[in-house]
């Protein structure tokens, strides 16, 4: 029987297992997931390990290298988030370019616009793509959409070698900025982004945590403002528990194009958010997302 007068602290970490959990941080911080018995996938691919858990609380946990891709619990915080942000202030998305976005929930939203005529997803490694359509069927559930044209690529590659101006939208949705997904963290994959887009056009960009991996989320704030200019780069935050520090950045940037506020639609965003009953992006969030707290706003503008 359970001694009710014993510390809460000192129950959990005496039921604490090392191989029930899945622990994803640095030198200095990590976050603990508890996993239910074995995993349900793995796969050394050329790239990376990919693995698929189940978890207690939070569904099943897409990781990389052990670095938490997404888990069905809180996944629509990232992807609402990288894919609304734009097109609720872009006036007319025709042509959509996404580099990686394996798990599919960046092109499951993207496709609830009818506006779109193409979406054009470029992922380096066809294993994460396979392993999500087995066990995350409601993230990747627009694999098969017939506006989409799924490449198995390199992403640097495709954009070095993509026509100008093609672009209406570019959303880079990467993970950190190791192994494969190193190249898109450089000032030179970001002027070709550049190129490609339409004058006008948009991009959002998976920035880091201003917390967990503050000089990565310094030197791309630094990088895009090189590329895009310092008045078309804005840093907007998400929160996403099963990351570390719960607190992650996105950043949007255009080429000569709308504002992510001043020309942002507040009531066509809240329609489009309760007709499509979205789980976390609304109006709202949409303007406050904006908002730094002060110490972010110091680490991006000295």
């Amino acid at each position: 029987m359970t001694n009710p007068d014993r510390p809460a602290s000192e129950l959990a970490f005496s039921q604490f297992n090392p191989s029930e959990w899945v622990i994803d941080g640095n030198e200095s911080i990590a976050l603990s997931i508890h996993i239910k018995g074995d995993r349900l996938f793995k796969e050394d691919s050329p790239y990376q390990t990919v693995e698929v858990f189940d978890t207690y609380g939070n569904g099943k946990m897409l990781t990389i290298d052990r670095m938490v891709m997404c888990t069905e619990a809180d996944e629509a915080s990232y992807h609402e988030m990288i894919a609304h942000v734009p097109m609720q202030t872009h006036p007319s998305v025709k042509d959509v370019l996404v580099i990686g976005a394996g798990d599919g929930g960046t092109i499951r939203e993207l496709v609830r616009y009818p506006g779109i005529e193409r979406v054009t997803m470029v992922e380096i490694d066809e294993a994460v793509v396979r392993a999500s359509k087995q066990f995350l069927p409601t993230i990747s559930s627009a694999f098969n959409h017939p506006k989409l044209n799924l490449l198995i690529d390199d992403g640097i590659k495709f954009v070095k070698e993509a026509a100008d101006a093609s672009y209406d939208l570019v959303i880079i949705d990467s993970s950190d900025p190791v192994g494969p997904s190193e190249g898109l963290f450089t000032k030179s994959f970001y002027e070709d982004v550049y190129r490609c887009l339409r004058t006008g056009g948009v991009v959002t960009v998976q920035s880091e945590s201003p917390s967990y991996n503050p000089k990565a989320f310094i030197e791309l704030n630094q990088c895009l403002k090189q590329v895009f200019g310092s008045d078309r780069v804005h840093c907007y935050l998400v929160f996403i528990p099963m990351y570390p520090t719960g607190m992650w950045s996105l950043t949007y940037c255009s080429k000569q194009g709308p504002h992510p506020i001043e020309n942002f639609d507040y009531n066509k965003a809240k329609q489009f958010a309760k007709e499509h009953d979205l789980r976390y992006y609304n109006a709202d969030i949409h303007k406050a997302a904006f908002c730094l707290p002060t110490y972010v706003q110091k680490m991006i503008n000295g």
